[in-house]
């Protein structure tokens, strides 16, 4: 039970003040919410949201390496989108991983010496 915080939904709504239960991995009430949970946080004064969407994510090589993306995690994002640029590692093979190196860049490359 999250008690007393200032409570984000992600509509973009202005926040309401209040109780945010939770029943396993799901939330179950939201609002002023009666009974004591098995768990209970004082959330004053802090916000209370859903995990954030990282859309424009940078972190391709840290999440090869450490796979758990702690940095991330620590400021609330729970998803991340990769893949959305060139030179992604997370939309190539093992040969960028293994060689730093990209098959369809060095194609692009010679052929642009042509």
């Amino acid at each position: 039970m999250i008690r007393n915080g200032t409570l984000y939904d992600g509509s973009g709504r202005d926040p309401v003040h209040g109780d945010l239960a939770i029943d396993g991995d799901r939330i179950s009430a939201v609002g002023t919410v009666q009974g004591r949970g098995r768990t209970e946080i004082d959330a004053h004064g802090l916000a209370v949201s859903p995990g954030f969407i990282n859309v424009m994510s940078q972190s391709t090589e840290s999440l090869i390496a450490d796979g758990r993306g702690m940095s991330d995690l620590m400021q609330g994002v729970t998803t991340e989108i990769l893949g959305e640029g060139d030179a992604s590692l997370a939309v190539s093979n093992h040969d960028v991983v293994n060689n730093g190196r990209d098959r369809r860049a060095v194609a692009v490359e010679r052929y642009a010496r042509q």
